[in-house]
């Protein structure tokens, strides 16, 4: 009949072509945005579940602290220890006295009964503390380990074992290596909108590369550097420009980095790329929702990174001692990783959904 469009006809605009953007059915339309839209929500969602797993409570912002103490650029690597046990003794003494009990006996442990060696220390917040284990004048191999999320004063103790296990692996071998505890920066929460993202990433970065050119200062003339980077870590560290004593960069539990190969992180160093058997964060979902997610995974041998073979542990198990993994980052260390065999081959492949 004249005049009249039956329901199979297309929709047309005002300048009378057919609308090509909309189903003919307004409820099939409907659906496929829903559609999308959960689509986006499931990524996002698989992405902080992976990333923030849950591994302790997040440290109170209210505890009281000093200040850090102040140095001199050229300032001397033992009067900077001397000054921050002195402050580590003060951030206790007012922790204590806000009945913040759990955290003074930390920083007490941390002090070490006047031993410990910290090239900076802040205890106001989530805190930040930068140790070194070994003699850092003399070493000639020097490991710096960059932490993951939920990494605070009150988890520090973790973070810590990981280092002294390290640094005793290195000893064995080569007595001339130190190991650096950096937790430079504000790690995001277990549960938190940052951790989703590079925000904070981009923050620390800027940290870590002042860091390291003070340490290679500090450190024994012609000292290798090598960046060991855990989890959130790794997307820290793949921000980081390294300048020539940085000579290998090793990502490891890593959600992904923002890039899309190693090629492109700013460094000259050569990249590592390993993931435990057992590590959970082989089920974070490689992609990236606008500033959401990390993309491509490390592990991928379209990445370009070399591979590390690290074990079947999880996604804390990296740096326990007799481990694969802890044997593989102290080979990296040392300069005696090979890329065709031994350390080269990750124990499990990358799966192809993880491309």
């Amino acid at each position: 009949m004249a005049g009249r469009t039956t329901g199979t006809a297309r929709r047309t605009g005002t300048t009378g072509r057919p609308d090509t953007t909309a189903s003919a059915d307004p409820r099939i339309s409907t659906a496929r945005r829903g559609k999308g839209r959960a689509r986006r929500t499931l990524l996002a969602a698989l992405v902080a579940a992976a990333v923030a797993l849950p591994v302790s409570a997040a440290a109170s912002a209210d505890v009281p602290a000093p200040p850090p103490a102040a140095f001199a650029a050229d300032a001397a690597p033992h009067s900077r220890y001397a000054a921050n046990r002195a402050g580590i003794a003060e951030a206790a003494r007012m922790a204590e006295e806000a009945g913040r009990t759990g955290r003074a006996a930390k920083l007490r442990t941390m002090e070490a009964a006047g031993t410990a060696q910290f090239l900076a220390f802040d205890g106001r917040g989530r805190g930040r503390a930068v140790e070194v284990l070994g003699e850092l004048e003399t070493a000639d191999r020097i490991a710096v380990l960059v932490p993951g999320s939920d990494t605070t004063l009150d988890t520090y103790p973790r973070f810590r074992a990981g280092a002294v296990a390290l640094q005793q692996r290195l000893q064995a071998e080569h007595p001339r290596s130190a190991v650096v505890a950096w937790l430079g920066y504000d790690t995001p929460g277990t549960v938190s909108t940052t951790v989703l993202t590079a925000g904070r990433a981009d923050e620390a970065a800027a940290e870590l590369a002042t860091f390291l050119d003070r340490l290679n200062r500090m450190a024994a003339p012609g000292a290798q550097l090598s960046l060991l980077c855990h989890s959130y870590g790794s997307v820290v560290c793949a921000r980081t420009p390294t300048g020539p004593a940085v000579t290998d960069l090793a990502l490891f539990g890593s959600p992904g980095t923002g890039a899309a190969s190693a090629g492109e992180l700013p460094t000259g160093a050569r990249v590592w790329a390993g993931r435990g058997g057992g590590d959970w964060i082989a089920d974070v979902p490689h992609v990236r929702l606008g500033s959401i997610g990390f993309g491509a995974d490390p592990v991928d041998p379209a990445f370009g990174a070399r591979p590390f073979a690290a074990g079947s542990g999880g996604h804390s198990d990296y740096l326990k001692p007799g481990t694969e993994s802890l044997d593989s980052l102290a080979a990296i260390v040392l300069g005696s990783a090979g890329s065709g065999s031994g350390t080269s081959a990750p124990t499990t492949a990358p799966e192809g959904r993880h491309a």
